[in-house]
């Protein structure tokens, strides 16, 4: 078994401090499933829907995000899909790159909060999301200096900003080292490819390539979470993508994300959207994200 390196490089171009780039639906291929950099990455996705993996965090979303995510915290890429004139607009920069003293400034100590923040991931509603969002996109239109006051703007908007949620809420921001990485992202990749069946604890241990009882600590060491627990929610997160976007009945959506069991779907929905699925597929018809 392959074990890719996790570390991602984020190189900008010439002359250039900050890293943005801009994906559509036609070039949007191969990006890095469980990867994580020192540059805090902002993305706004303005049509298009798939999962939020952040840390410990698991989510779908379905139309359009905005989030801002820390140095050094792993994340997967995000967009399942991009629909009809969607496109994901992505910014990369250091913490210091405008250097060492600039968020001791007094008047850049709010930004400095929001990069605090940014380590346990950051989601912002659509109060920001709707006024942010086309800023971040026009970034792909500057260059140089005027390209920096325009991120700035960005920063601060967000840092003002009481519309977001932390990603992971509980206890201290989420980071792996790199080799712990590289094995968490064999993992992960199994488990999205295999949720939808039973997994056996011998089955993934092979994958790490380490005996059941070595791959259990290491991966409640690595993750926070029981391996079970962490299958569960990726089977929760895809059945909540079909909720919003399918006619399929609850039983048969049950059964296509993976649990062979009704009562135990029911109660570990609940236990982690905090609301039935039934009344969760209700409320989502009414909300616009």
């Amino acid at each position: 078994m392959k074990l890719k390196p996790t570390y991602r490089k984020v190189t900008p171009s010439f002359g250039s401090s900050l890293v943005v780039r801009q994906h559509t639906q036609e070039a949007y291929t191969n990006k890095p499933f469980w990867h994580f950099h020192p540059e805090l990455e902002l993305v706004y996705v303005n049509k298009g829907k798939g999962k939020r993996h952040i840390g410990n965090h698991l989510s779908y979303f379905n139309n359009s995000q905005l989030i801002l995510i820390g140095s050094n915290l792993p994340h997967n890429g995000f967009s399942d899909r991009l629909t009809a004139r969607g496109s994901e607009t992505i910014v990369q920069f250091l913490p210091n790159f405008l250097g060492e003293q600039f968020l001791k400034l007094p008047e850049t100590e709010r930004i400095a909060m929001l990069f605090e923040r940014a380590k346990k991931g950051v989601l912002f509603k659509p109060e920001t999301k709707l006024i942010v969002g086309p800023k971040i996109e026009t970034l792909m239109e500057h260059q140089g200096f005027n390209r920096v006051l325009k991120l700035l703007e960005i920063l601060n908007d967000l840092a003002i900003s009481e519309h977001y949620s932390l990603l992971n809420v509980d206890g201290v921001a989420f980071e792996t080292e790199p080799q712990d990485s590289a094995k968490v992202d064999v993992i992960f990749r199994y488990i999205n490819n295999h949720f939808q069946q039973h997994i056996s604890l011998e089955d993934i241990a092979d994958q790490a390539n380490m005996t059941v009882p070595a791959f259990c600590r290491f991966f409640k060491k690595a993750t926070g979470k029981t391996f079970t627990k962490l299958v569960n929610e990726y089977r929760v997160v895809h059945a909540t993508k079909l909720l919003q976007e399918s006619e399929m009945s609850i039983t048969d959506i049950c059964f296509e994300c993976g649990f062979n069991n009704f009562s135990h779907f029911n109660k570990f929905f609940n236990e982690i959207t905090g609301t039935s699925a039934s009344k969760y597929r209700s409320e989502m018809t009414r909300i616009i994200q």
